[in-house]
């Protein structure tokens, strides 16, 4: 496991580390289905294909992918009030969260928003009203949010728990702590998956340089 701490999220030198390799934010990609025993749409398997060709692309040319996505008014809100949140999640916890730009393991990584302790992982949403009184309803980690969460603890295997945190000014943050023990087959299913779909970009890569 290879920490890069000095690193800047969204730098040049930040999508070089990316390079060909799956990360956590997008390991729902990953994971997806199709089938009526998946639970996931057809959308979200075309992604999956879509995500092996982006992949493999930055293989075969050497080059990061471009960005296709420039995000939109909550994204950008979202990045602005990230300081806020964790300074609240430091104030409700007790404790000094450490940035940290990427985290590389074996064929995979993450980004995750702090380092708790050196190990433990804090990821941090923030969100608009109505979606986090639904959070805080519901009480419980957010699905969108599930691989990301789990795919932090797969990569920082040092960690015992990763915290979720949802943030939203004026409202309470609801705070959601996963413990490694409690999600070990949720882990071994992750690391299946990440390794499959490893292989699947090695063969694309190696069919498109028979084309040439």
């Amino acid at each position: 496991m290879e920490i890069f701490a000095d690193i800047d999220q969204g730098s040049v030198a930040w999508f070089e580390l990316h390079k060909g390799l799956p990360t956590a934010s997008e390991f729902f990609k990953v994971m997806a289905k199709v089938g009526p025993k998946g639970g996931t749409s057809h959308k979200e398997y075309v992604q999956r294909a879509q995500y092996l060709r982006v992949l493999a692309g930055e293989i075969l040319t050497g080059e990061c992918r471009e960005k296709e996505w420039f995000g939109n008014r909550h994204t950008e809100r979202g990045k602005a009030r990230e300081d806020e949140a964790r300074c609240l999640y430091a104030l409700d916890h007790d404790v000094e969260p450490a940035r940290v730009g990427f985290v590389r393991n074996g064929n995979c990584g993450c980004s995750p928003d702090s380092l708790l302790d050196s190990r433990n992982v804090l990821e941090i949403k923030d969100a608009i009203a109505h979606r986090q009184i639904e959070r805080l309803e519901h009480g419980a980690l957010p699905s969108e949010h599930r691989w990301q969460v789990i795919g932090a603890l797969l990569v920082c295997e040092d960690a015992e728990y990763a915290d979720f945190m949802s943030h939203c000014r004026g409202l309470p943050p609801l705070y959601v702590r996963v413990y490694r023990d409690s999600v070990k087959a949720e882990l071994a299913e992750l690391r299946a998956g990440i390794d499959r779909f490893c292989e699947e970009r090695d063969f694309l890569v190696t069919r498109v340089k028979a084309m040439q």
